[in-house]
Order: structure tokens, then C-alpha cells, then sequence
């Protein structure tokens, strides 16, 4: 299948499906001598995987990451300290589906021949004919962005080793939009809502604070954990969550990562409002990411902000815009420009950002601000019309299969990895394959 892989030099390319044994993650281009850990990876996995409260599907996918290869069984000789490391070869990350039922996959079989309106069912269906793999949707089913946030969080560590942060949060759902905020409070927040989430997971208790999988571990030890987990799935004690505490202490919404407390709140609400009534909502995530030095990006067919619109590669983003995005339309040249100065250290500075730290498809060493919109969940619990694909007539469709009643909760660490990929892809073409791993 065409289209599965990202990147020029920093190269990743994924596989899999929603009902098969998996989803892999193909990565080229990590540098040699990084401690990269499956805790790590799933750190952020947790964050946009389902079964975790009233705004995820109910389906319990554990999402736990398995290093295949890419990384030294032990140290290389004596007298050095290599063991687990990365070793410059490919990095490959396996993703297996633990929750996959049959009852499940016969809901899918049910419905398939009458698609499910807002999905790629009907034009997968057209392209692949009945090899299509429809069950679940596929590569096409929002579970496939699993493999971008595991190749995400390797992304975001080498970035952070060359001074590069990336961070996404919800800015807008279901109508609600938060007031604005600066980059250091919402990264305070961010912090807060990773440690609660992971704290409060149930997995993470079980298989990494316990110790069950941990680096030094052979493939073939790490399978009979996973197994363990399959079989306990839905019966996993649950971690007791005090929301009242963690709002008092942290002031973040425990199942939302909007960075205003209010605004999140009234999200909440309004999301589970539109739910009960069978309906889902859309909303608007917003990606930012400092220490972006000028000068990044290539002309023409690979300009920075171009690159970043393929963030329209993840399921239910509808549009993508960098920095005042669509209400430029609205402005006047001189309310759009970026007027710039140098200051009292001789540094060059600007007077806003409307170009979103991007002018010609460079960046300008100023924050880069992406804002992505994200359509409502076309799985709804509405009667739709459709029809038979195979006899071609009219019909109507019930949605049966788990739903998420808004995808914006899910998306935004999506969105930060699919933006750190990129980033990275094009840090490495600006300073060199070379120069960008010299010690």
C-alpha cells in the first residue's frame, strides 16, 4: 500500500490495521546512542488510546509498545555502557491489538455492506474492492494513529536533545474556546495532566511501575505479559482517581487536556450533552513548538508550512492553519505583517507572529503555530441514510460499533507527534545528517 511513510531523511513508515494482530512503526534516521524505552513510548500512547472515561470509545486497547529492533541487546565491549541504546540502525516499534474480540468483529461484518456516512468505507471499498480490510476500517480507523504518536515520542526526545519542544492541547470542542494562554502555563498544565493520566492508569500500574516489561528484556519474555493483559482486559482493578484533588491541585480537567480549567469543564458538558443526544462534536487543537531555529525548511515543494499541512494525513482533520490562519483574509497588509527590530542585546526581534514563526516556507526562529480543525465523529447514534454497496439500493444504518463522542480529545497528541516528526525531518535536512548526531 502506497502512502504509509513520512520523511526524507528522518524516515517513518507504518503498518497494520484496526483488527489485525497489529500496527508496526518503521523508523530510519534515529541517532545512534539514545536511551529510548518502551515506558517512554507508551507514556504518550496512553494519552490518545480509547477505553479511559465518557469522552474515548469503550474499546480497551492497552496500546502497549514493544522495541523490535534498532536498539544494542548489550554492551558492545568491554568497558562500555551501550546496552539498550540506540544503535543508528532502523527502529521498529510493534503495536499489538489486545482487544479485538470476535463479538466485535461480527458488528463489523454486519455493517459493512452499508457505509458508515462521514467514513472511508465506501471509497476504501471502491479502491480495494472486497479485499478491502473493512474490519474496524482498517488502516483507515483512527487506530492507526497509534503508530504516530510511538513515532512521535522518539521524535520529541531527539528534538528536546537540540533544545525543541513541542506541545498540543485543546483549544476549542463542541463550540467552547479557551481563553488564550501563554506557552509556559499551558506546558505547567501539560506536565500536571501527563503525570495524573499516567498515575492514574491502570496499564502503566501493572505492567511498568510493577516491573513486568523494562529494558533488558528479551522479545519472547515480553509476550507472556501481554498475554496476562489480554486475558485480564475489562477486569483491571481500577486506579482510584480523586477529580475534586486534582483539580484543586493541578487545575486541569482530569479527562480533557484543554489548559483552562473553566473552558475544559464547559467542553466536558457540552461534549456529553451533544452524546446523550446521539450526536458527536468536533472542536480544534492547537500545536505549538519553541526553539525552532531560522532558516528551517526547503523551498518550493518541501516549504515548512506545506510540510505541516500534511497534518491533514490524520483521520478527521479537516483543515490545517499556521499561525493567524484563516482570519488573514480579514486583515490588511500592515495588521498582518510581522513588523521586525533588533533589541537592546543586539538580538532581532518581531512585533507579532501572524506567519506563525514561517515566512516562505522558512521559519523565522520565532514559536511555529499550527491550529488543526477536527470534524465530528461520524459514528453516530442516529439512523443515516446510506446504501447496500454490493446490491446497490437504498438503506438505512444504525450505528452499533464503540464510538468516540468527540475525537478532538484524542487527537491532540496526534497532532504534537505528527508536528515533531515533521520538525525533525526537516532539523536534520537544515544542519545535516552529520552535524546534527556530532557529540
Amino acid at each position: 500500500m502506497l502512502g504509509c511513510d513520512l520523511g526524507t531523511i528522518f524516515r517513518t513508515t507504518v503498518a497494520g490495521g484496526s483488527y489485525q494482530d497489529g500496527l508496526t512503526v518503521h523508523l530510519q534516521g534515529v541517532p545512534p546512542g539514545m536511551m529510548i524505552t518502551e515506558e517512554q513510548i507508551y507514556e504518550d500512547l496512553l494519552l490518545r488510546k480509547p477505553g479511559q472515561g465518557e469522552l474515548t470509545s469503550p474499546r480497551r486497547e492497552p496500546d502497549i509498545p514493544l522495541i523490535y529492533s534498532g536498539i544494542n541487546a548489550a554492551d558492545s565491549m568491554p568497558g562500555f555502557s551501550n546496552a539498550y541504546h540506540t544503535n543508528g540502525t532502523p527502529l521498529v516499534i510493534l503495536i499489538p491489538n489486545l482487544d479485538r474480540h470476535f463479538e466485535h468483529i461480527e458488528q463489523y461484518q454486519v455493517t459493512n455492506r452499508t457505509p458508515r456516512p462521514g467514513h472511508a468505507s465506501y471509497a476504501s471499498y471502491q479502491k480495494y474492492d472486497h479485499w478491502d480490510d473493512a474490519i474496524g476500517a482498517g488502516l483507515f480507523s483512527g487506530r492507526y494513529t497509534s503508530t504516530i504518536v510511538a513515532a512521535g515520542a522518539v521524535a520529541k526526545a531527539v528534538l528536546a536533545a537540540k533544545g525543541l519542544e513541542v506541545t498540543a492541547y485543546v483549544k476549542e470542542a463542541a463550540g467552547v474556546v479557551m481563553p488564550e494562554m501563554t506557552i509556559d502555563q499551558i506546558r505547567k498544565k501539560a506536565a500536571a495532566y501527563r503525570r495524573v493520566r499516567k498515575e492514574h492508569d491502570p496499564i502503566w500500574q501493572f505492567v511498568y511501575k510493577a516491573g513486568r516489561i523494562k529494558p533488558g528484556m528479551r522479545f519472547l519474555e515480553k509476550l507472556p505479559v501481554l498475554a496476562e493483559v489480554e486475558r485480564m482486559i475489562g477486569r483491571f482493578p481500577a486506579v482510584p482517581m480523586d477529580e475534586e484533588n486534582i483539580r484543586k491541585e493541578h487545575g486541569i480537567h482530569p479527562k480533557l487536556f484543554c489548559p483552562d480549567l473553566a473552558a475544559a469543564d464547559a467542553m466536558f458538558e457540552r461534549i456529553i450533552d451533544i452524546k446523550d443526544a446521539g450526536d458527536s462534536s468536533g472542536g480544534q487543537i492547537e500545536v505549538v513548538a519553541t526553539g525552532v531555529p531560522a532558516g528551517m525548511g526547503e523551498p518550493v515543494f518541501k516549504k515548512l508550512d506545506g510540510e505541516l499541512g500534511r497534518m491533514l494525513s490524520i483521520g478527521a482533520v479537516k483543515a490545517v492553519e499556521i499561525g493567524a490562519g484563516i482570519k488573514v483574509k480579514d486583515m490588511t497588509g500592515s495588521q498582518n505583517n510581522d513588523p521586525l527590530y533588533v533589541d537592546e542585546n543586539n538580538q532581532v526581534r518581531f512585533r507579532s507572529n501572524n506567519a506563525g514563526g514561517i515566512t516562505g516556507g522558512l521559519t523565522t526562529g520565532q514559536t511555529v503555530i499550527a491550529r488543526l480543525t477536527i470534524k465530528p465523529t461520524p459514528t453516530i447514534s442516529k439512523d443515516q441514510e446510506t446504501i447496500d454497496k454490493v446490491d446497490r439500493t437504498n438503506t438505512v444504518l444504525k450505528a452499533v460499533t464503540r464510538r468516540d463522542p468527540t475525537l478532538v480529545a484524542r487527537i491532540w497528541p496526534v497532532a504534537e507527534a505528527f508536528m515533531s516528526l515533521i520538525l525533525l525531518d526537516h532539523l536534520v535536512m537544515h544542519l545535516g545528517y552529520q552535524a546534527m548526531w556530532r557529540r
